[in-house]
């Protein structure tokens, strides 16, 4: 259990609706769902009564309602106290960012960004690219960080390392086979598929190269769709499945041979991530200088549309 399924609960029990409390948090709807569920099976306890027309909380659901407002109402409690420096907004960059930069590339970035600017500061918020530009458009934050491209009005996508996706497998015999008997990825439809969660801009880029590759995703054997990709390589690892995957996320593993590696066509395989801000406001002046460090790290980055 943890403060984000709680949340979603609260949302949801206060909006009556999953979608809107999707919109209001800045999640895709199957994303809130998914927390719902977690928490469900987690408590061992159906929480809400649906029918057609609106979400009703169960006896349970009403029980736990009590216990997780006071928690959400805390977590804010905690923020605001601990909150540093809470009215020098053009000192403090908020941000947004989906998984895969959030955890292998901008640790970097932001050392570089403290070095550069000490008495600059950030709040960084993670979520899935859908959310990321939803924030982003909102003006909920300054900048965001994703894995794909989403049209959204005034959204401007600066383009600024180009990774590539590859399929990982348990290194077993029989995947070691596969290695060896085929050049392109059509045995990926009769294997158990591990999947990131939808939302996700590795989820969509991987829908993607499966098109282009003539596999159509919803023939897939989905066994399990996760959000962290440090779960996926260890359900990998373990035999669940395979999955499409970041080469940042997986290369240490790829080159200590926890798990195999197949290969993808190299046009295929390639995305951008994307530095991502609201062109319809004037930037504070420490995302521009965060935008600066992410162009010095990156010299061939460039601004698009």
């Amino acid at each position: 259990m943890n403060l984000k399924q709680l949340e979603a609960f609260v949302k949801v029990t206060e909006s009556g609706s999953f979608s809107k409390a999707a919109k209001l948090l800045f999640l895709t709807q199957p994303t809130v769902s998914a927390h719902i569920s977690s928490l469900e099976k987690e408590l061992d306890s159906r929480l809400f009564v649906r029918n057609t027309k609106e979400v009703k909380l169960s006896e349970e659901g009403k029980q736990l309602y009590q216990y997780a407002r006071q928690m959400v109402e805390l977590e804010k409690e905690i923020e605001q106290v601990f909150s540093k420096d809470a009215h020098c907004e053009e000192k403090c960059i908020t941000i947004a960012t989906s998984t895969i930069p959030a955890q292998y590339v901008l640790p970097a970035i932001l050392a570089k960004f403290r070095e550069t600017y000490p008495d600059e500061q950030f709040r960084i918020s993670e979520n899935d690219s859908c959310g990321v530009v939803e924030q982003v458009a909102g003006h909920m934050v300054d900048i965001g960080f994703t894995g794909t491209v989403l049209e959204k009005k005034y959204c401007r996508y600066m383009p600024f390392y180009q990774d590539e996706l590859v399929v990982i497998m348990p290194n077993t015999e029989f995947y070691q086979e596969i290695q060896k008997r085929y050049k392109t990825a059509t045995w990926i439809k009769n294997e158990p598929v591990i999947m990131r969660e939808e939302g996700s801009g590795t989820r969509k880029e991987t829908e993607k190269i499966l098109r282009k590759a003539g596999i159509m995703p919803d023939t897939l054997n989905i066994v399990a769709c996760i959000e962290n990709p440090e779960a996926i390589k260890r359900s990998v690892k373990s035999g669940l499945g395979i999955t499409i995957i970041s080469r940042l996320a997986a290369e240490e593993e790829i080159r200590t041979g926890q798990v195999l590696e197949f290969p993808l066509q190299k046009d295929e395989s390639s995305r951008y991530l994307n530095l991502v801000y609201n062109k319809n406001y004037q930037l504070p002046a420490a995302a521009e200088h965060l935008i600066r460090i992410v162009k010095d790290f990156y010299p061939d980055a460039h601004m698009g549309k």
